[in-house]
């Protein structure tokens, strides 16, 4: 297709060189005009007077054409230079009537709500200014996100980030503003909320840096039905006062709620470092809890603790509790206790965050470490309490380990108590104690967690937690921690281990009705037989993993549960496992990889949760698709191929999953795998295998992103000419790269489609051996693949963007009166796809790829021609709403002795919409 480009600057720049070339070439008119026009005559006869008469002529001729040709000239740059001027003016006018029209059409669209609620219909909430502290606009009550919170001024707080609407996410909140001299760090604004039905909250804002102490981080913005919390800003490093005791460190900000119907909390931010002082230093921040979840989604991890100020014995932070999970759900984790500086004291572990209904606690955070030269060891963090009907408890945090260096009588840390399972489910274990480091002189013994209790009707109790060797020489060492206690069935915690002679702590006791009894039906296996006996698959639980005697993984429970993960093959020809289903809730298995020359196995399918990974394809073999979500969560990757064997392709990436009918993002492509090398062989060397092709990205339901695509696999490099004699050797071709994968679709109804993917680079081609003297010719280097396309938009979105092509491979030199062998090609990229079909962008075009080199390094060899550079891919035009796609560019020509490839060719850009927008630039 043809289509023209009109680049104002370019045509100014180009009259001006011409007016130079004119006025250039009209001096030299002038200075050869009186030595032609007047020419002597050679002698004094007749014959030499006519001929200097005859040269004196043409030249007065050149003269007057020369004049015309000057005017024309002159009347050409004047031309050039008007439409210059007259097609910047076209473009500044289409511009400002294409934005006017745009923005006249979303006036009239949000005025009634502007108007009586002071919020757009559709859009995104405006920024808060920097410095001022101004929170963020609202977004549109159908949809757009909230704007983002301005900064603080100094010392203030920052603005809190805008909520959405109906669909949207919340604004981030501004970063705190820094303090003045000696004075507190501004807090962190708070993340706007996510869309009533669908978004996630933003995060909080940072806090600012204290003169004195850190700002706190503002804590995240909560989802609204379906989405996940905003994760906490992290607390600002204090300052350096110089006083007597160091300024503390902001505390991180909390993380917002889950959706209320489905959706993980977010995570505590981390806690800010404290300041110097010169007796000791300030406090560490701490460290941010992690948000709760409603019904369906997990507790938000709690933040880490900061670590304390340099300049003798300061605090350091405790860790954040794990937040507490919905109806459906595990604990979060508690945050890590922070370092001890100088003399300082590790921080406390946080609290494992408890299940309600199904699910487990989360694990306590491990205690803080003390300082290299001294200083106490912070205690891990108890683990959370199971869930009510089903879950295990969360093990206990490790104790930190205490200073080593002239840390007399230093505490060892104390490992935290394993989490309560309650009426099914096991204990948690306890933490392992640990005690003083090298050096530490009679420090004290690091007590080992007690295992947490089984549940009260069936499970197990957890492991009690091991005592480490305290400091030497007066070392005492550590004590084993007690393990739990069986509930009705079940077995006890097994004792943990003191050290350096101290005792063992107390094993946990059996079961009141039953203790440890082989092949006992569990009351899970109870619950779960009648669906196992019509159905094939539990109620309740994870599948089973895949063995070689069964290699697909075992469905989820048909109410909760994980697919259970396929085999991965080790028999040659033997593919992996399929992933197994999930049930209702949960997550679907991987897929097991392939053995040599065999498929990865596909990713289980899930209803409500995440798709399972495909599985790794063998050597040169597909890699397996990712699974499928019928209703809501996001599709699982595709596996990448298998690197092909000598010579031999690579194989191919797998697809991505779907996403969730009503709701999730398609799961990403697998990549290609790397084409074989090719064998080195005396004459000429083997070619190179192709790369794979990249996997598609998996389309979207209703409202989500399409998956990216996965990438093209390099070709494999060219076999090394052995030398035989005297006869000539040439190195083998290099293989051509892999084709891209094309993007997803985009939701139906919101969601931006997928990018395409980049294309494999050429393999290089094959070497020669020395020796021998003859002929040598190099190899050539392989093509490089195409890029992938992007994915189309819905309703509203932007087209995913096309993905650049390869780069070409290398030729080789040739010697002793070979030739050289010729570059590869650089791949075409791919192209943008269209935006929605009422509002969204084009996508860009991809970057061709640039062709490869062939180039001597010395002057006794000769390299081949150069490659050609691939083509730029096409933008995506935009529909009624949005502008288009900008054209890629075309990949640049690769060098060559013998002579240079072409460039590539750009692509045009997509066109606006109909009713607004403008187009996009040509490449």
């Amino acid at each position: 297709m043809s289509f023209v480009i009109a680049a104002p600057d370019a045509l100014l720049r180009a009259a001006r060189d011409l007016s130079g070339i004119g006025a250039m070439v009209s001096e030299a008119n002038a200075a050869a005009s009186a030595p032609t026009t007047e020419l002597p005559a050679a002698g004094a006869d007749e014959v030499s007077a006519v001929v200097a008469s005859l040269f004196a002529g043409h030249a007065l001729d050149y003269q007057a054409l020369s004049s015309q040709v000057a005017s024309l000239h002159q009347q050409f740059v004047q031309t050039l230079t008007g439409a210059s001027g007259a097609y910047a003016a076209a473009e500044a006018l289409n511009a400002s009537a294409a934005q006017s029209v745009e923005q006249d059409i979303l006036s009239v669209i949000n005025a009634p709500t502007q108007a009586l609620l002071g919020r757009p219909l559709i859009g995104n909430g405006v920024n808060g200014a920097p410095g001022t502290g101004q929170p963020g606009g609202a977004g549109g009550l159908l949809w757009g996100n909230g704007g983002a919170g301005g900064s603080g001024a100094p010392g203030q707080v920052g603005g809190a980030g805008g909520s959405a609407g109906l669909i949207g996410n919340g604004g981030a909140g501004g970063a705190g503003g820094t303090a003045l001299a000696g004075g507190t760090g501004g807090a962190g604004g708070i993340g706007g909320n996510g869309g009533w039905l669908y978004g996630n909250g933003g995060i909080g804002g940072s806090g600012g840096i204290g003169g004195g102490p850190g700002g706190a981080g503002g804590a995240g913005g909560s989802a609204g039905l379906i989405g996940a919390g905003g994760a906490g800003g992290a607390g600002a490093q204090a300052g350096t006062s110089g006083s007597f005791s160091g300024p503390a460190g902001g505390s991180g900000g909390d993380g917002g709620r889950g959706g209320l119907l489905y959706g993980d909390s977010g995570a505590g931010g981390n806690g800010g470092t404290g300041g110097s002082g010169t007796n000791a230093g300030g406090s560490g921040g701490a460290g941010g809890n992690g948000g709760s979840g409603w019904f369906w989604g997990d507790g938000g991890h709690g933040g880490t603790g900061g670590a304390s100020g340099v300049g003798g014995a300061g605090s350091a932070g405790s860790g954040g509790l794990g937040g507490a999970a919905g109806l459906f759900g595990d604990g979060g984790n508690g945050g890590m206790g922070g370092s001890g500086a100088s003399a300082g004291t590790g921080g406390t572990g946080g609290l494992g965050g408890r299940a309600l209904l199904f699910g487990n606690g989360g694990h306590g955070g491990a205690g803080g470490d003390a300082s290299f030269l001294a200083g106490e060891a912070g205690t891990g963090g108890d683990g959370g309490t199971g869930a009510l009907f089903y879950g295990d408890g969360g093990n206990g945090g490790n104790g930190g380990t205490p200073g080593g260096i002239g840390g007399n009588f230093a505490e060892g840390g104390q490992g935290g108590n394993g989490g309560n399972a309650r009426l099914i489910g096991n204990g948690g274990a306890g933490g392992t104690g640990t005690g003083g480091g090298a050096g530490a002189n009679n420090s004290s013994p690091g007590f080992g967690g007690n295992g947490g209790l089984g549940g009260a009707l069936f499970g197990n109790g957890g492991a009690g937690g091991n005592g480490l060797m305290g400091g030497t020489p007066v070392a005492a060492g550590g004590f084993g921690g007690d393990g739990g206690n069986a509930g009705l069935v079940g077995a006890g915690g097994p004792a943990g281990t003191g050290s350096n002679g101290l005792p063992n702590g107390i094993a946990g006791a059996d079961g009141t009705l039953l203790g440890p009894v082989p092949n006992l039906p569990t009351p899970i296996d109870i619950i779960n037989a009648p669906t196992e006996a019509l159905l094939g698959r539990p109620l309740l639980g994870d599948g089973a993993n895949g063995t070689a005697a069964n290699p697909n993984g075992g469905a989820g429970g048909l109410l909760f549960g994980n697919g259970g993960n396929g085999w991965d093959s080790t028999t040659s020809g033997v593919a992996g496992g399929q992933g197994g289903d999930a049930g209702l809730f949960g997550n679907g298995g991987s897929g097991g990889r392939g053995g040599v020359g065999a498929l990865g196995g596909n990713g289980g399918d899930a209803l409500i949760g995440a798709g399972g990974a495909g599985g790794v394809g063998g050597t040169g073999a597909t890699g397996g698709d990712g699974g499928s979500v019928a209703l809501w969560g996001t599709g699982g990757t595709g596996g990448g191929g298998g690197i092909g064997s000598t010579g031999n392709i690579g194989g191919n990436g797998g697809n991505g999953g779907s996403g969730g009918a009503l709701s999730g993002d398609g799961g990403a492509g697998g990549n290609g795998g790397r084409g074989g090398s090719g064998p080195n062989a005396f004459g000429t060397g083997g070619n190179g295998g192709a790369g794979g092709h990249g996997g598609s990205g998996g389309a979207a339901g209703l409202m989500g992103n399409g998956g990216a695509a996965g990438n093209g696999g390099n070709g494999g490099a060219g076999g090394v000419g052995l030398a035989n004699g005297a006869a000539p050797a040439a190195g083998g071709a290099g293989g051509q790269g892999g084709n891209a994968g094309n993007g997803g679709a985009g939701g139906s109804l919101f969601g931006d489609g997928g990018a395409g993917g980049t294309g494999g680079n050429g393999g290089g081609g094959g070497s020669w051996q020395v020796a021998g003297g003859a002929p040598r010719t190099g190899g050539m280097g392989g093509d490089a693949g195409s890029g992938g396309s992007g994915g189309a938009a819905g309703l509203w979105g932007s087209g995913g963007s096309g993905g650049d092509g390869g780069r070409g491979g290398s030729g080789v030199v040739g010697g002793f009166g070979g030739v050289g062998g010729n570059a590869g090609n650089g791949g075409d990229a791919g192209n943008g796809a269209s935006g929605g079909s009422f509002f969204g962008d084009g996508g860009a075009g991809g970057a061709g790829g640039r062709g490869g080199n062939s180039l001597a390094a010395f002057p006794a060899f000769i390299g081949g021609e150069g490659g050609d550079g691939g083509n730029g891919g096409i933008g995506g035009n935009a529909q009624q709403i949005g502008n288009g796609g900008a054209g890629g560019s075309g990949g640049a020509a690769g060098s060559g002795d013998a002579g240079n490839g072409a460039s590539g060719d750009g692509a045009p850009g997509g066109t606006g919409g109909s009713l607004s927008g403008l187009p996009g630039p040509n490449g």
